[in-house]
């Protein structure tokens, strides 16, 4: 028997008191459609003002918080996202809304006919609407070749925030997670294809966003070894 739920979309913030609105497009958004969906936005050990404020977004609109005090990474903030949604499938995106909504349209007739749905922004049709510097982008480049060569997944994008399972596919990968910062997206599709779950990359518009928590200096090293890790986790049967 199916889950009432049908969506569950995860968010999750860290220092983002300022970017909170962009939850009223999120909920107006979804509140559209004729099914049921639930919001769960995980603040990773912020600093600033984001937990006070998501408490005064909760006054106006019913959603769920999850909150911790030391900051554990982007990776960890889903997996604990996703591990407590409930829904049929679970869409995880970022506040920023570098993915528009509107690109929900795209993956909406897939959802029965993958396990996975990725948005792409490096096939024919994917659209880069406001490009990243080219240093950014180059690096991108390099992990996303670096992923496929190490890992043996052939995506063209494993970075793009906008990622949608069903919740057998869910259930199955999220819990098993080990990489909490820059290298848990190819552990995600290194996971599913793993335990064989069916996957489609669907191409989105993007747009950077110039306020972007990525380090260069830290980030670029971080995902270098965090795919060695992924590679000595499956040697040591950790998964």
């Amino acid at each position: 028997m199916k889950p009432d739920l049908f969506l569950s979309v995860i968010i999750p913030v860290y220092n983002e008191e300022t970017r909170l609105f962009h939850l009223d497009e999120v909920i107006n958004f979804f509140n559209q459609f004729s099914f049921k969906w639930e919001l769960v936005v995980v603040n990773d050990g912020s600093t600033d003002l984001t937990f006070e404020t998501l408490q005064k977004w909760r006054e106006k609109h019913d959603f769920k918080i999850i909150s911790y005090s030391k900051n554990r990474g982007k990776g960890y903030a889903i997996k604990q996202g996703m591990i407590e949604a409930k829904g049929q499938y679970r869409l995880f995106m970022d506040i920023d809304l570098s993915t528009p909504l509107e690109e929900f349209y795209k993956f909406f007739p897939w959802l029965e006919k993958y396990d996975i749905l990725i948005g792409t922004r490096k096939n024919q049709v994917g659209e880069i609407i406001q490009p990243q510097p080219k240093l950014r982008e180059m690096l991108g480049k390099g992990f996303t070749w670096l992923s496929q060569l190490l890992l043996n997944v052939r995506v063209s994008d494993f970075t793009c925030g906008f990622k949608i399972f069903s919740a057998r596919a869910a259930d199955e990968i999220f819990p098993r997670l080990k990489i909490e910062r820059w290298g848990f997206d190819s552990e995600i599709l290194f996971l599913a294809k793993k335990y064989g779950f069916s996957l489609k990359e669907i191409g989105v518009r993007w747009r950077n966003d110039p306020q972007t928590k990525v380090n260069l200096k830290k980030d670029v090293w971080r995902s270098l070894v965090d795919l060695i890790k992924i590679r000595l986790n499956n040697w040591r049967r950790l998964y």
